[in-house]
């Protein structure tokens, strides 16, 4: 997980987290600080979910609860099966080798038998040969045997080899979504707002940013349940991705609890204020309704701000600007855009 917080917000992150850490037994190790740490600055939604499930559960979080909550929230998904590649890899590569070494085996008695041939050959008095045919016609039969076994291993490998490729493809792309939304993840979003910033090429450039978020989230889980605070953020994901589709190179993202972004590279600001702007208006004419009886629940809004990359940018300074631009939409009434 890259972390994109300046540093006077982590600041403020550490001594939230400190306080939270102190009532429980765990120790105050690296671990237990990267739990806390996330769930305090909001970018691991499901961390926050099962850690105040375990809290409302267990009370005080001892060592092995933290060590838990760490390795299926924050430990990379991927390196467990990264393990089990690599040992179904040097599994399908000693198979390789052993059928090579028998291979080189048979070829290296049937290299003697042929020596011992010659030398009868040369010899004045030949004498009879069929012992020395016979042997020689027995060892290039298990010759062969053994190359076509080895061909089959080869062939077999091959195959392994490429399950496990796409296997491991596979779970490195479900790592970077979020499993709610299916756009990125925190994880993606920082290596896909990397990615955008290091192709970068001159102030020429036009790369943007837009930074949203739901509009008093917190009422909506407060009045109508965590349930219906997941179908929201899945409306939103439903709805930013019917904005941008057919857009070659966007990637949209959960940044964080109710908080979204869309990178938007080679767009000039005023196209990504209005793909902004186009959310939001979608999101506002949104109905959430009853899964059952289809009846309207709530109504919500966004606000937004939208950044372009500046000469020198770092993930954290262009973050930075379109936050303080979404704080403006805030400050300014919620439900608008508003450009840094």
């Amino acid at each position: 997980m890259n972390y994109s917080e300046s540093k006077e917000k982590s600041a403020e992150i550490l001594r939230a987290v400190i306080g939270l850490m102190a009532p429980h037994d765990a120790s105050f190790n690296p671990v237990t600080f990267a739990v806390w740490y996330e769930h305090v600055a909001g970018i691991n939604p499901g961390l926050s979910d099962a850690l105040n499930d375990a809290v409302t559960r267990h009370g005080r979080l001892g060592n092995d609860a933290v060590r838990k909550l760490f390795d299926a929230h924050i430990a990379p998904p991927e390196h467990q099966v990264m393990n089990r590649v690599a040992e179904n890899f040097h599994k399908a590569m000693a198979g390789m080798v052993d059928s090579a070494t028998r291979t080189g085996n048979d070829a290296g008695r049937f290299g003697e038998q042929l020596s011992r041939l010659a030398l009868a050959l040369e010899s004045p008095d030949t004498g009879d040969l069929s012992p020395h045919i016979d042997e020689a016609r027995e060892n290039a039969s298990e010759m062969r045997q053994s190359a076509q076994a080895l061909e089959r291993q080869v062939a077999q490998s091959r195959t392994e080899i490429a399950a496990l490729q796409v296997e491991l493809g596979r779970v490195r792309q479900e790592a970077l979504l979020c499993p709610l939304t299916r756009v990125l993840n925190r994880r993606g979003f920082d290596l896909s707002l990397q990615a955008m910033l290091d192709g970068a090429r001159g102030v020429d450039d036009s790369h943007c940013l837009v930074m949203l978020d739901i509009d008093h989230f917190k009422r909506v889980n407060d009045t109508h349940g965590h349930v219906m605070g997941d179908r929201v953020i899945q409306a939103m994901g439903e709805v930013m991705r019917a904005c941008v589709a057919g857009q070659s190179g966007t990637s949209l993202a959960r940044y964080g609890g109710e908080e979204f972004a869309v990178l938007l590279p080679d767009t000039p600001i005023h196209v990504a204020k209005d793909v902004a702007e186009n959310i939001r208006q979608r999101v506002k004419a949104l109905k959430v309704r009853h899964r059952k009886t289809q009846e309207v629940v709530l109504t919500f809004t966004v606000s937004a701000g939208v950044a372009t990359i500046s000469h020198g940018d770092r993930p954290d300074t262009l973050v930075a600007r379109a936050d303080s631009a979404l704080y403006q939409s805030k400050q300014n009434g919620r439900d608008r855009v508003t450009c840094a």
